[in-house]
C-alpha cells in the first residue's frame, strides 16, 4: 500500500502529516513555508508512494467558506497539475487548530511550546488525516 498525506494549508506555512505505508497510523511529517510546499511534495512523492493527498478545506464554524479557501483552491489546482497521478481530496478542517492546542495541553507541553505555530500546523495536519481516515472506515 501507499501512504496517505495531508496538508494543513496556510498563508505563510503548511503542516504536513502522513500515514505509515499500511495506512494505520498518521503522524506529523513537517512544517514547510507555503512558498516551498509544491517542491517539498514533489520531492517527497518521488521518495515515497502516496496514494492520496488530503487538503484541509477551511470553513467558518457555521460551515461557510473561510477567507483562505480561494488560496487553498488555487494551491490544489497547481498540485493537480504538478502531481496528476495522485488524487487530491478536500476534508473539513474546522476546529483542527483548537484540537491541536488541546492535544498539546493534554500532552503536557508548556506554554512556550504551545506557541510554536509550526508545531500547531503539523498537529493540525495530523488531526485532518486522522479524521479523514476515521470517515473512511466501514
Amino acid at each position: 500500500m501507499a501512504r496517505l498525506l495531508s496538508v494543513d494549508y496556510g498563508k505563510k506555512r503548511c503542516g504536513i502529516a502522513v500515514t505509515d505505508p499500511l495506512q494505520i497510523i498518521p503522524g506529523g511529517l513537517a512544517t514547510v513555508p507555503t512558498s516551498e510546499l509544491l517542491t517539498f511534495l514533489k520531492d517527497y512523492t518521488t521518495r515515497e508512494q502516496v496514494e492520496r493527498i488530503i487538503v484541509g478545506e477551511p470553513k467558518q464554524p457555521n460551515g461557510q467558506p473561510s477567507e483562505n479557501l480561494p488560496r487553498v483552491k488555487a494551491f490544489v489546482a497547481q498540485l493537480r497539475k504538478t502531481l496528476p497521478q495522485i488524487p487530491v481530496a478536500f476534508y473539513d478542517e474546522r476546529f483542527t487548530s483548537v484540537l491541536a492546542h488541546k492535544a498539546m495541553i493534554d500532552g503536557g507541553l508548556g506554554r512556550k511550546a504551545r506557541q510554536d505555530k509550526a508545531l500547531v500546523d503539523e498537529i493540525s495536519a495530523t488531526i485532518i488525516l486522522q479524521d479523514y481516515m476515521n470517515s473512511k472506515k466501514i
